[in-house]
């Protein structure tokens, strides 16, 4: 509804590695590096939970919402979704 349909064979062109979740991965990397640099100037029981939380969430969250709900029941992964392909090792069709 946003974007104009794409070519889709250019979508399948893509080969996605590590290295393009870079970015996802400071996502949580920098609050918990802070986190934790926080927590050795002035401990807190509080901010010691949030770090936890947060690191909870995206390994095993993240593992949840990819494995069991997105990528699952994505209608593009038939056309061959990197994403899919680098989540997901067994081939799920």
């Amino acid at each position: 509804m946003f974007f104009k349909k794409g070519d889709g064979s250019k979508f399948c062109e893509k080969n996605m590695t590590w290295k393009d979740m870079i970015a996802d991965f400071l996502v949580t990397l920098i609050p918990v590096v802070v986190g934790i640099v926080m927590l050795i100037m002035n401990f807190d029981t509080t901010l010691l939970i949030a770090i936890l939380l947060l690191m909870l969430l995206t390994t095993y969250g993240n593992n949840a919402i990819r494995g069991q709900l997105t990528c699952k029941y994505c209608r593009q992964r038939a056309l061959g979704c990197p994403a899919e392909k680098l989540f997901n090792k067994k081939n799920l069709s």
